[in-house]
């Protein structure tokens, strides 16, 4: 039996790319706004192996630590990644979510 509806991909997917340039996201956020609250692990899955074109590089842990391992990279990739967008990213791999975290708008969330 699946852990998330047959949609949930496509959900995650839907909400990803609405994420905008230099703000992010934490995976429980994203799953929460997916209707499935309790899914982070299976957001980071669908991450590891989602479209490429995808802004994937937007997804933080709930502290606001990266990927260890984004796969572009890593910690360093996904530091990479987060700085080329004017995101600041700390010695220890981590960013102020309080100053970069998006919370879309129920007009913006096409994910529903």
């Amino acid at each position: 039996m699946p852990r998330v509806d047959a949609e949930f991909k496509e959900r995650v997917y839907s909400l990803v790319a609405q994420i905008p340039e230099g703000r992010l996201m934490t995976y429980g956020q994203v799953a929460a706004l997916c209707g499935v609250a309790w899914a982070a692990w299976e957001v980071g899955q669908i991450a590891h192996a989602g479209p490429e074109e995808l802004p994937w590089q937007r997804i933080v842990n709930k502290q606001g630590g990266l990927a260890r391992s984004y796969t572009w990279g890593g910690y360093e990739g996904h530091k990479r990644s987060l700085e080329a967008e004017g995101i600041k990213v700390s010695e220890d791999y981590r960013l102020d979510l309080d100053k970069y975290l998006w919370q879309p708008t129920i007009a913006d969330d096409s994910s529903r």
